[in-house]
């Protein structure tokens, strides 16, 4: 066979995946704007689903639930347990009629409220009456129903003076009961006021153990026997349908359902409309003395003993 009878030698073969391969398009900068707007809004949904309807934060303003919460203690609080209503979502739009999916709270419960009468302000009260209960304080004791509900002395209450109680105090007055100004003491009076050797302030406060029908026990405060101000004795208040009779732990700090709805004082019955959650949790608390340019100040006020306590 000559050179000339040899097969032609095969062409080079063309690659396949090469070929195949799609090209890829890069976004342009409007695009990417137009992608990173779309997560946005999607991330703003979820976070107003999650706060309207599942849970939301609440931070401690004042000393009326002392002294299970203090100033600068936040929590979450669980928008699913008594239903919804218009103050479920922001600024109380009225998209929801009445109250749907309700169901009441139990005596004891810890819960935040659109406070009568301007519903503008959440507050945070403890459930004491339901409807139909009759409700009145003698000498600082609840009668529920004509029972005196147990009251037992316990050790007195101290709680460290803080930045923001002081900043509290300054601002409002230490007393948060009835719209009755009180003195700008963070301890409220100086008696209860404690120093320690190395300067610390300390408040001391007589501590009680009140137990509700069926067992429910937590902690109140009693400063004042009989006090100007302070209801530790009051009227028979019957709780009318569909309503709740509040007060505050902190007993001669608290405008709470012993007193009229007024604004900037007492709440009167809360329509149970006006509720808005129950207290789970704590997840986090300051004593206020963090500095926004100092970093380390914000380990250093926080108050990790109080973080994970349930109610």
């Amino acid at each position: 066979m000559t050179s000339s009878d040899a097969a032609p030698a095969p062409a080079p073969e063309k690659s396949v995946a090469a070929d195949a391969r799609p090209s890829v398009k890069t976004p342009t900068a409007k695009e990417e704007r137009a992608d990173f707007l779309k997560f946005l809004v999607k991330l703003a949904v979820v976070v107003l689903i999650l706060r309207s309807f599942i849970f939301s934060p609440f931070s401690i303003p004042s000393e009326s639930m002392q002294p299970r919460l203090l100033i600068g203690d936040y929590l979450v609080v669980n928008k699913m347990a008594y239903g919804y209503s218009r103050y479920s979502l922001p600024f109380g739009v009225p998209l929801i009629p009445g109250r749907i999916f309700a169901s009441l709270p139990e005596r004891g419960d810890v819960v935040v409220f659109k406070a009568p009468p301007t519903q503008q302000e959440d507050y945070i009260k403890r459930v004491i009456g339901l409807p139909g209960d009759r409700i009145q304080v003698v000498d600082g004791a609840v009668i529920l129903n004509g029972k005196k509900v147990e009251r037992v002395r316990v050790a007195d209450a101290v709680i460290p003076v803080t930045d923001n109680m002081r900043a509290a105090a300054s601002v409002t007055g230490a007393g948060e009961y009835g719209g009755v100004a009180g003195p700008t003491n963070p301890c409220y009076l100086p008696q209860f006021e404690d120093v320690d050797g190395n300067g610390q302030a300390s408040c001391r406060y007589p501590r009680y153990r009140e137990t509700l029908p069926g067992g429910r026990s937590y902690d109140v405060l009693d400063l004042v026997e009989g006090g100007a101000g302070t209801q530790d004795v009051t009227r028979v208040f019957v709780v009318p349908a569909g309503h709740v009779f509040m007060m505050g732990d902190n007993r001669d700090r608290s405008a709470d359902s012993r007193f009229a709805a007024v604004p900037g004082g007492g709440i009167g019955m809360v329509p149970v409309e006006n509720l808005v959650g129950k207290a789970q949790f704590s997840v986090f608390s300051t004593d206020g003395s963090a500095q926004w340019y100092n970093p380390i100040s914000w380990f250093s006020a926080a108050r990790w003993d109080r973080v994970g306590k349930s109610f």
